[in-house]
């Protein structure tokens, strides 16, 4: 059994059996093969000059995938389903007549058609809307989409195409803005272009490295990670990592660190450039764009939470891991704050008044009164007496004799 990734176009198909069973969130296992297997052609993420647009997918992914039940999403629906928000796609373009989508994709200038496929298959997972006989459905499926053309129409990105396009998602009023490539340069167009966003309040979401490395062309191996991605290592933008249905990252995965958040990428299942088809991807291109709509649930039940704080929510509220993994139904209910408890404070000691001196002046002087009576008793018991021994003459007197 093979696993399709979106970068590699030699990989035409793959079984969507591993894909379509339920795993929960935490789950470590492989996941089990579903009854009823299908398989799905792999969207690709860049074409070759000489290389026909992606066709239509004539198969359809009727079990609900595992992400589903990863994210919570019955639950969130419960609560908001991103209504009222605009997600800026920054990719390949997004088709218009893909079903799952009718009338809630905005083109800017051309992006209207994707002879790709990557940006409609990143669309879906962000706001696919749930179909008859079919499981798959995007984060927010009531979010709108303005597409947005971030590469040339064969699928290669550049710093300046995609600074461009987030710009021009902003302008037109996206309050979420993804985008589905990393570039090793542009620093300085990207930041500016993210400095932009969020002075307009809009969150950018972007993977946090390429899908998969360029092969080196002297080794023929995959080759080193660059220290930094644009637009991702950019001030503000919330930067994804991906994970598949067994909790894990697929070996050939770029080994880097530096996401903000994880979300599920490996193996997931989404709409086509066109019809009501599907097809399967892998990369953390395709993790961003889940994360793009948790953030539009986010927006759409808080719509006075700033560009930040979305971003803040998300993380914050996330499953507990190294990066923290996407809980979109946590984000939507946790009631964050920034403010401190109080430190708790011991009650004031009570003290007494003094007590007052007279009591004890009147003691003591009772005690000397009773003192000096004694004192009086004791002498006259002892002078009385022998002053009547002598006559009550003085002392001295009663030896003298008579003249």
């Amino acid at each position: 059994m093979r696993r399709a990734r979106s970068h590699r176009r030699t990989v035409a198909r793959a079984v969507a059996a591993a894909l379509l069973a339920v795993a929960p969130l935490a789950a470590q296992a492989p996941p089990a093969a579903a009854a009823d297997s299908v398989e799905l052609p792999a969207v690709p993420a860049v074409l070759a000059p000489d290389e026909p647009c992606t066709k239509a997918s004539g198969e359809t992914a009727r079990d609900e995938p595992w992400t589903r039940q990863a994210l919570g999403l019955r639950r969130s629906w419960r609560l908001t389903d991103g209504h009222g928000v605009t997600v800026g796609v920054v990719d390949t373009g997004v088709g218009t007549d893909i079903p799952a989508l009718a009338g809630r994709v905005t083109a800017d200038g051309g992006a209207g058609t994707d002879c790709v496929g990557h940006g409609s298959f990143a669309a879906g997972l962000i706001a696919a809307a749930p179909g008859e006989g079919s499981g798959v459905a995007g984060v927010a499926p009531a979010a709108r989409i303005l597409a947005v053309r971030g590469t040339d129409t064969r699928g290669n990105p550049t710093a300046e195409r995609l600074a461009n396009g987030i710009r021009a998602a902003v302008d037109g009023g996206a309050k979420v803005v993804y985008v589905g490539r990393a570039v090793p340069s542009g620093k300085a167009v990207l930041t500016a272009a993210v400095a932009y966003a969020t002075r307009h309040d809009a969150l950018v979401v972007a993977p946090f490295a390429p899908d998969a490395m360029p092969d080196d062309p002297e080794t023929r191996e995959p080759a080193e990670p660059a220290p930094w991605y644009w637009p991702a290592a950019a001030p503000g933008v919330l930067s994804v990592m991906d994970y598949g249905p067994d909790g894990t990252r697929p070996e050939n995965a770029p080994n880097k660190d530096g996401a903000d958040l994880a979300a599920p990428g490996d193996a997931v299942v989404s709409v086509g450039p066109r019809g009501s088809g599907h097809f399967i991807g892998s990369g953390s291109s395709l993790a961003a764009a889940n994360v793009a709509g948790a953030a539009a649930l986010v927006r759409a039940r808080y719509p006075r939470m700033s560009a930040a704080e979305v971003s803040r929510q998300l993380v914050t509220a996330a499953y507990p891991a190294v990066p923290p993994r996407l809980d979109p139904y946590a984000a939507v209910t946790a009631v964050l704050t920034d403010r401190q408890g109080a430190t708790p404070r011991p009650a004031p000691a009570k003290i007494p008044p003094a007590a007052s001196p007279r009591p004890r002046d009147r003691a003591l002087l009772i005690a000397g009164a009773g003192g000096g009576v004694v004192l009086l008793v004791a002498a006259a018991a002892v002078v009385i007496p022998r002053g009547r021994a002598r006559g009550w003459r003085p002392a001295g007197r009663e030896d003298r004799p008579a003249v």
